[in-house]
């Protein structure tokens, strides 16, 4: 059925763009790229190319009509693809998959999108000879081009952690910031590690297409840090189950408006439509942070004890009211807490309130994990990983999708500060523990997966 509004809803939505920062973040059209297989990379280059320009042609055009239609801006049109680990698999004697990397690098600029994920692989339980060909492509993948988004899938509640590719992760997260240290390692923020990755993500870097998905589909991503932010504020005495009810009043609002603009896009563009990720992904912008929610909460400072107990409230808040307004909820959804991305997430690191241990406690109550974090240009490859490991069995674990992006700045150290510009802001670069990790991370194998894994 279709989504009405009433009068006075059309009002406070007008509102809530004008002043409170309420925006699509992103449309994301899903496109399978099963059938363009082949033995010649060349031709699955040209496949790859032909079939993303065809079916994307629409997309940035039918986002900036609605957007005018229905006065809601809608910052980013993207594409998700199939994983470019099985694409290429059928090309058997290729050692990498660069070509396939600069093939929807055209494409994705000859139809207007800022982003296209999907230069990823799966190995959460081990390597084919296409998975292994990507992860020694990702680096050369990501410096040579501008819009291409990679992630890699190492873990998961059912199989348990692959040490050995959380190893391979951390080495290829040294490469890639190495191949881009003219720009302060901006490879490293189109390349995501997850646990438990779903495959209806809308949000980059981390998107693909994934395997149980259709022929195309359109998955959106919203955003309101700006508008929670505003709720919270105008209710400082409330008890938190007054509090709780009142975000998921607001949550509930917001994924209306980006259920009816992503079925209004999957209709202009003849096809399917997918979910809403109800995630708060916030901005460097000021008044779009999801630190200023937490503070707002009553904390003197994000980072502070209570942190995670606020951030676990609004995360669940969020959900609950999101999941009442659309039967079609999805992605990652809940509370993102990128460093560089939140003008109140620099703030607090730059004034020692916020470590990497007490975000690393976040993530386990949070919709996704360490994002946009910077580190120190000397920082190891098994430092890295061991990161990566920590994360991932909190996801594990929890049976939750968990996260990271990470950034060594090359020539950086703790105290100084990267400029990525645009969303992805800027980055103080953060301390990490001195102690090594070597040994345990050479140790290699999988991490089995837990007992609650057996639910069967």
């Amino acid at each position: 059925m279709p989504i009405t509004f009433m009068p006075e809803e059309i009002m406070e939505t007008i509102h809530m763009v004008k002043a409170e920062n309420l925006d699509i973040r992103t449309i994301t059209l899903g496109i399978s790229l099963r059938d363009c297989v082949h033995s010649d990379i060349e031709v699955v280059a040209r496949k790859i190319y032909d079939k993303i320009t065809c079916k994307a042609e629409n997309l940035v055009q039918t986002g900036e009509d609605i957007s005018k239609e229905f006065g809601i801006p809608i910052i980013n049109k993207r594409i998700a693809v199939t994983p470019i680990a099985l694409v290429g698999e059928g090309c058997t004697d290729e050692e990498d998959y660069v070509l396939l990397a600069h093939a929807m690098d055209r494409a994705a600029q000859e139809v207007g999108v800022n982003f296209i994920g999907g230069f990823s692989a799966l190995v959460h339980k081990g390597f084919t000879k296409g998975d292994e060909i990507l992860l020694n492509s990702i680096a050369r993948g990501l410096a040579e081009t501008e819009r291409v988004c990679a992630s890699v899938n190492v873990a998961t509640t059912k199989a348990g952690i692959n040490m050995d590719a959380v190893y391979q992760m951390g080495k290829i997260i040294k490469e890639t910031a190495e191949l881009t240290k003219e720009a302060g390692g901006l490879g490293c923020a189109k390349l995501v590690v997850f646990c438990n990755v779903p495959e209806d993500n809308p949000f980059m870097a981390g998107a693909f297409h994934g395997l149980g998905e259709p022929e195309t589909v359109i998955n959106v991503g919203v955003s309101g840090p700006g508008v929670v932010v505003h709720a919270v504020r105008e209710n400082p005495e409330v008890d938190f189950g007054t509090l709780a009810t009142i975000i998921k009043h607001t949550a509930f609002k917001v994924t209306r408006m980006g259920e009816l603009v992503g079925r209004e896009a999957a209709k202009r563009l003849q096809v399917p439509f997918g979910i809403v990720d109800l995630s708060l992904a916030p901005t460097p912008a000021i008044g779009d942070s999801v630190a200023d929610i937490l503070e707002a909460m009553g904390l003197e400072k994000v980072g502070g004890h209570g942190t995670t107990a606020a951030l676990a409230l609004l995360n669940d808040a969020v959900k609950k009211g999101g999941a009442m307004a659309s039967s079609y909820v999805g992605g990652l959804s809940g509370a993102f807490i990128p460093v560089s991305e939140d003008a109140g997430m620099i703030r607090a690191v730059e004034e020692g309130a916020l470590c990497l241990d007490k975000l690393e406690a976040m993530t386990c109550v949070c919709s996704v994990g360490l994002d946009m974090i910077a580190v120190p240009g000397d920082t190891s490859a098994e430092t890295l990983a061991a990161i990566i490991a920590d994360e991932a069995a909190i996801g594990m674990i929890n049976k939750k999708t968990t996260a990271v992006r990470i950034i060594p700045v090359p020539g950086k150290k703790v105290g100084d500060r990267v400029e990525f510009g645009g969303l992805l802001g800027t980055a103080p670069i953060m301390a990490l523990h001195p102690y090594s990790a070597v040994n345990f991370i050479k140790r290699g194998g999988r991490i089995p997966a837990p007992l609650i894994s057996l639910s069967n």
